[in-house]
């Protein structure tokens, strides 16, 4: 059963867009609080560092490798670096390791790759780094310097990296930790373009142009160029989850603008025609539930560079092209998710498992599982059960298993790893991540213990409170509310996302007819205030498919806009339904 409970301070007199935002803790300044003049300064710790590393470069025509990730952060964050270092005239490249080959990020494995095969002078990662101490290590012992530009939490031990730019890294004044790895590079290339752009007439400046040759770009792209990939951002940004406190959001509002206005690049045109939607009308939803599933298929099932060479297309034509494929990978993952899913609920239903005795979390795994997936079914299943949930798979390492983790609110699942692998020194091989989101390593031998160790540190950790199933709504709408127009306005008012929910509403209502689609749906025709309103019931849970809602009950509800047959009007998403209120 799901509480449904009002977010404080929604029932007010202000209008619904002002209370909308002030129960985000947030003050509605109208449409100018998306201006650009409002976007944060570059101060991030290390980027003075970072951005001469990258001018030598230039003037000693060293090559740099761009070290990305194979998720759709790692993918927009490469792309970003790739095209704006080489209108600078670098020498770049880039390499994303496999996740079937490699693992995540810089490893020492991937250096040793580098060294034998891409022969860089300087590496240069994007949404990964900060926990790879050996690697850069490594990578430093064998003549290369190292730039980390990351967003994930660091260790206790950084790497001695050349440079590193991490928000969330001590001593770093830049005020959004929420930042994600696009974003992160984002503000590093803005940075590199203007100290270049600023030192234009300088004799320093000249020397990089000459040594840099005829052929150069030096001088000629201006930091304000940069603003062209912000629709990598938003796209990023959604698709990384991150929290959207007031830059994110700034951001991705920034990026579906300019997506909406036909000026992104021919990739995200692609991907967006694949998907079915209207580019016109894009929304932040859109990109983290269209978009962002489509390019993280080809890390999930293959190799991302599919995904980089569909968003570096210079063509429509082109891109269109990858986007199908992307799509086809899109449609191979579902299936396979599917059929993951399923294995998992079976494991869960073996535990015969009562309310009463539900754990705290969950541990699943299956030899036979997709490396590339685990992370969608763990959170098929923590969604299922409102638990913290680690699906494990074979890794490529014999004896070893990859697990992906996550969490619900309230339970930051990179700090409970961290305390258990304080307590276990020898259990867990690597880990990192986010509150609601992380990755780790361990010995196929030490799964038992480990599961025992995340329920003992999950139940030690959790609030109880935290652990009970609720919906957060911002109160009633009125009769005179349940318009398209409002509907619509709601969906291209802001990015709502993680850290800033999109509005639910809740109302009693009359149920006045009830069938079911496909098995798994519920379609309703519901009174809401004397009105009738269409409403529909995703993956109801199956008390109601059994025993279908009559009469009186309380709906916390999306209000989303629905065109059908030409006729354009407010529908009402269902998130939970209670009776017993």
């Amino acid at each position: 059963m799901m509480l449904i409970k009002r977010r404080p301070g929604v029932d007010g007199e202000a209008p619904l867009i002002e209370r909308l935002y002030q129960a985000r803790g947030a003050l509605w300044q109208g449409r100018e609080a998306f201006s650009l003049a409002k976007l944060l300064s570059p101060n991030l710790k290390g980027l003075d560092q970072a951005c001469q590393l990258l001018i030598t470069a230039l003037e000693k025509h060293q090559k740099v490798l761009v070290v990305g990730d194979y998720d759709a952060d790692g993918a927009t964050s490469t792309v970003l670096c790739l095209q704006v270092l080489g209108a600078l005239g670098l020498q770049v490249d880039y390499v994303i390791p496999s996740r079937f080959d490699f693992g995540y990020g810089l490893t020492t494995e991937l250096v040793h790759y580098i060294a034998e095969h891409c022969q860089a002078d300087v590496l240069l990662t994007v949404d990964n780094g900060i926990a790879s101490v050996e690697a850069v290590a490594l990578a430093q012992r064998l003549g290369m310097k190292v730039i980390v530009t990351d967003h994930h939490l660091p260790g206790s031990e950084l790497p001695k990296a050349d440079a590193i730019i991490n928000p969330n890294q001590a001593g770093c004044p830049f005020p959004s930790k929420a930042a994600s790895g696009c974003t992160v590079a984002f503000y590093f290339m803005f940075a590199l373009l203007r100290r270049l752009e600023s030192a234009g007439d300088t004799k320093s400046a000249g020397d990089t142009k000459r040594a840099c040759g005829k052929n150069s770009a030096l001088g000629k792209i201006k930091a304000q160029e940069v603003l062209a990939h912000l629709d990598l951002v938003a796209l990023a940004t959604i698709a990384d989850v991150v929290p959207l406190d007031s830059n994110n959001r700034l951001l991705v509002e920034q990026g579906l603008r300019r997506i909406r206005a036909g000026k992104a690049r021919p990739g995200i045109y692609a991907i967006i025609t694949v998907a079915g939607k209207d580019y016109r009308e894009l929304n932040a939803e859109d990109l983290g539930f269209a978009i962002a599933p489509r390019l993280n298929a080809a890390g999930r099932m293959e190799d991302m560079s599919k995904g980089i060479e569909c968003l570096m297309a210079d063509s429509y034509e082109q891109a269109l092209e990858h986007a199908k494929e992307l799509d086809s990978l899109n449609s191979e993952r579902r299936a396979v998710e599917t059929s993951m899913k399923q294995e998992a609920e079976v494991i869960v239903e073996r535990l015969q498992l009562s309310p009463a005795k539900l754990p705290k979390s969950f541990c699943l795994y299956n030899p036979s599982w997709h490396q590339g997936v685990i992370g969608l079914v763990a959170g098929r299943i923590k969604d299922t059960y409102h638990r913290p949930v680690i699906a494990f798979a074979a890794s490529h390492e014999a004896g070893q298993l990859k697990g992906s983790a996550r969490s619900i609110p309230g339970i930051h699942i990179r700090d409970v790893l961290e305390r258990i692998a304080n307590k276990h020194p020898d259990m867990l091989q690597k880990y990192g991540g986010h509150a609601m989101a992380a990755g780790l390593s361990l010995k196929e031998q030490d799964v038992a213990g480990f599961t025992v160790a995340f329920e003992k540190q999950v139940a030690e950790t959790a609030d109880p409170i935290c652990l009970e199933r609720s919906i957060h709504t911002d109160g009633p709408l009125k009769r005179d509310e349940l318009t398209f127009e409002l509907a619509l306005e709601l969906k291209l008012l802001s990015p709502w996302g993680q850290g800033f929910p999109e509005p639910v509403f809740d109302n009693w209502v009359e149920i006045d007819k009830c069938w079911c689609l496909k098995n798994q749906h519920l379609k309703m025709l519901v009174v809401l205030d004397n009105q009738p309103v269409d409403a529909i019931y995703f993956n109801a849970p199956k008390q109601w498919l059994l025993d279908f809602p009559k009469g009186k009950c309380r709906i916390a509800y999306q209000a989303v806009p629905n065109r059908f047959r030409g006729e354009a009007k407010m529908q009402l998403l269902i998130r939970a339904l209670d009776k017993s209120t």
